[in-house]
């Protein structure tokens, strides 16, 4: 009775969430500008509502009498109980006040972006800050803060576990990229993309890599992002006349994340489990297909025959040079257009000044000089404006401290995972080759993405893999594929 109980509360509190999720789509891609301060008040009463129902005391009633029957019962009570704990200790206005002021901070980041202007943005940065520092006061207990964001995103995460991960990527990582650097550079693509081909084309590949536009949409934003479960999954993309692999690439991306969650079981709908399990196992999902599938040789050879097909001369002569401008190495700003190899010094560089801004170490108004400071350190230039730099994310802006990270780590994941696909599928290459994503997709869904939330992060990828997420596949396939592709 009292597992009934909270699945039908946790089932209807899911299906409000996904109404105030659409409403953040709707900001994102086709609300007029004006209606921003409105919006803030509706975000703001939603969160109410749901924080409301997420820290019902009936909850924790049920939550003590309940005796799961069967592992699929004992992760939604986990997962129920998680939401509980982290509810009750957070207070509702205080709920109230990060939806509606992350709303409001959302325009007023895509105005200074637009404008490269980072003083314009940083009194309503601060305020997300503050309140962000609050809510993880009230998490943490007393413990560490940015671990106590870290738990939305990640749970059983720690900062001190990502930094020793992510130190023993640096070194490798630092090392390829030098090496790539200094050998001849493949050409980059030239010829003319206009939008309306490019959306076609995103299409095409969004439908090849399992999506199912009859549950979702492809639209166009500023970021491009995923949004919603289930029987509504939507996706966003944008294009560059002088750049077709942004929105490409960006597609894929998203639909990684999108069939993922079309993918989950049926029967877990609307419940706590009928989600990802983590977003560093969400990330692993996008950047697997992104990377491993659709920036491998093999892919770019069928990939080559398309674009031939659909815009003409691309400045690229053969098949196997395209594969190499596919996968260019250069030392960009934007962390989302930037190349395998140094994708995640990108993402290092965020994670250390989020943390020192969670712990009191840096304030908003000296963030720029230091992000400014950090990347010519590690990349070696200046950045020009603030939107090649401190403003290219939209992810502060709207709170999600803690965030950044699962990046890396969905990229750790997804090396194990395609080390596992590769030695179960011998004929994988040749099935990319023809644009034939079957077999790939069909390993995925039964070993990892039908169980939702069943298990943990790491305890998902343990299932899919035989052993427990580290980071030397990927720096294996990094090194190998890159190598190749070089003549290193």
């Amino acid at each position: 009775m009292s597992y009934d109980a909270l699945i039908a509360h946790a089932r209807q509190t899911q299906a409000l969430a996904e109404v105030a999720g659409r409403l953040g789509w709707d900001q994102e891609t086709v609300m007029p500008r004006g209606a921003a301060g409105q919006r803030a008040e509706e975000m703001a009463a939603m969160e109410q509502v749901l924080h409301a129902r997420r820290s019902d005391p009936q909850l924790g009633d049920w939550l003590a009498a309940v005796t799961p029957a069967d592992e699929v019962e004992a992760a939604q009570v986990r997962e129920i109980r998680r939401a509980f704990d982290r509810a009750t200790r957070v207070p509702t206005d205080l709920a109230a006040r990060i939806a509606r002021v992350t709303s409001l901070a959302q325009g007023d980041w895509a105005a200074a972006r637009a404008a490269d202007d980072f003083a314009a943005f940083a009194p309503r940065l601060a305020e997300v800050v503050a309140l962000k520092r609050e809510e993880a006061a009230a998490l943490a207990s007393g413990g560490d803060l940015y671990d106590a964001l870290l738990q939305d995103y990640e749970p059983g995460a720690t900062a001190a576990d990502l930094e020793a991960m992510f130190g023993a990527l640096r070194p490798r990582l630092v090392a390829l990229r030098d090496r790539i650097l200094g050998a001849p550079q493949p050409p980059a693509l030239t010829g003319t993309f206009p939008e309306a081909a490019q959306l076609e084309m995103a299409r095409e590949l969004a439908e090849l890599f399992g999506y199912d536009l009859s549950r979702g949409r492809i639209d166009t934003a500023v970021h491009p992002f995923s949004s919603g479960s289930g029987a509504d999954v939507r996706i966003t993309t944008r294009t560059d006349p002088a750049d077709p692999f942004n929105c490409f690439y960006s597609t894929i991306h998203e639909v990684g994340h999108a069939t993922y969650e079309q993918r989950v079981d049926p029967a877990y709908a609307l419940s706590p489990i009928g989600r990802g399990a983590s977003m560093g196992v969400h990330e692993s999902q996008s950047r697997i297909y992104e990377n491993q599938l659709a920036r491998s040789p093999a892919f770019a050879k069928w990939l080559f025959g398309r674009m031939q097909a659909k815009f003409g001369g691309l400045g690229v002569d053969t098949a196997q040079e395209f594969a190499r401008t596919v996968n260019r190495v250069t030392p960009g700003f934007i962390r989302t257009e930037s190349d395998e190899v140094q994708y995640n010094l990108h993402v290092l560089l965020r994670f250390d000044l989020e943390r020192a801004l969670i712990a009191g170490d840096l304030q908003v108004a000296d963030l720029e000089e230091a992000w400014n400071a950090r990347f010519f350190k590690d990349f070696g230039v200046k950045v020009p404006k603030a939107s090649l730099g401190v403003l290219q994310d939209v992810h502060w802006s709207v709170g999600l401290f803690g965030y950044f990270p699962t990046y890396t780590l969905g990229n750790v994941y997804a090396g194990c995972l395609y080390q596992a696909m590769a030695a179960d599928l011998p004929d994988l290459e040749a099935d990319l080759a023809i644009g034939d994503l079957t077999a790939a997709l069909a390993w995925l869904r039964p070993r990892l993405q039908v169980h939702g939330a069943l298990r943990d992060g790491a305890e998902t990828l343990r299932h899919a893999t035989g052993h427990p997420p580290t980071e030397g596949p990927l720096l294996d396939y990094l090194e190998a594929k890159f190598g190749a592709l070089y003549g290193l």
